[in-house]
């Protein structure tokens, strides 16, 4: 059970993200029903998880396949979890398994995209994700080249059991959240020349603590927040 200290200082955490989503989208002239919040649950526990569901938070998100897969059992009624880490080939076929996993953030190349279409056939579903872009060109990330994604997309009719709903984005630790904005641009911009090619990318999953404001503005749909919501990791 969380304590009343702890339920505070969610409660106050969610509700001055979501006055930071209502005022960065109407900066950019949208609307903030438009971005849904993926609440980032590494290292915290299921009573945390609950209470920010409780709140209003639907989207669930962890970067680790063992701790997705020690909650979604012990916790096996419907939470729409999200994988937003980078995914090993080899772990893929445990996401594959879990009705509940709704959404992965990281399909980072071809070879993963076979593999993620070999398991959903397995396992007689169709699995959604986004493609994740390496915008930055950082060496230390994970992602297609922008300049590959058109050729990717261009070979995704083979992938029947996959559903590729947009486009992600991990951009580096900026000082200044206008370097964070200008790759963030870049993002938007794929996504409408991969839609001007007849590719529908509705989503794009970019912004997290330090940006996630300006994500907004320039167009995310999601954003990924982890402690900025829930407070310190418990473990």
């Amino acid at each position: 059970m969380l304590s009343r200290d702890e339920k505070d200082e969610i409660e106050d955490n969610y509700y001055r993200i979501q006055d930071n989503i209502i005022e960065a989208a109407e900066s950019a002239g949208r609307n903030a029903d438009e971005i849904k919040l993926v609440a980032i649950s590494k290292g915290q526990s299921l009573n945390k998880i609950n209470f920010v569901r409780e709140l209003g938070v639907h989207a669930i998100g962890e970067s680790r396949v063992q701790e997705l897969r020690d909650k979604e059992e012990k916790q096996p009624e419907e939470i729409d979890w999200h994988f937003v880490g980078h995914l090993q080939r080899n772990k893929v076929k445990y996401l594959a398994r879990m009705d509940n996993c709704n959404l992965i953030h990281s399909l980072d190349s071809l070879r993963l995209a076979k593999e993620i279409e070999k398991r959903a056939a397995k396992n007689k579903r169709e699995m959604s994700v986004l493609i994740q872009i390496n915008v930055a060109r950082d060496e230390n990330k994970f992602g297609f080249m922008p300049e590959d994604l058109i050729p990717f997309l261009e070979k995704a009719e083979q992938f029947d059991n996959l559903s590729f709903e947009g486009l992600m984005t991990l951009v580096p630790h900026y000082d200044d959240n206008e370097e964070a904005r200008e790759d963030f641009k870049k993002l938007a911009d794929l996504r409408r020349r991969a839609e001007e090619k007849g590719f529908e990318m509705p989503e794009l999953s970019m912004g997290m603590t330090n940006d996630y404001k300006v994500a907004i503005e320039e167009g995310a749909t999601m954003i990924r927040l982890g402690r900025e919501l829930f407070g310190e990791r418990q473990y």
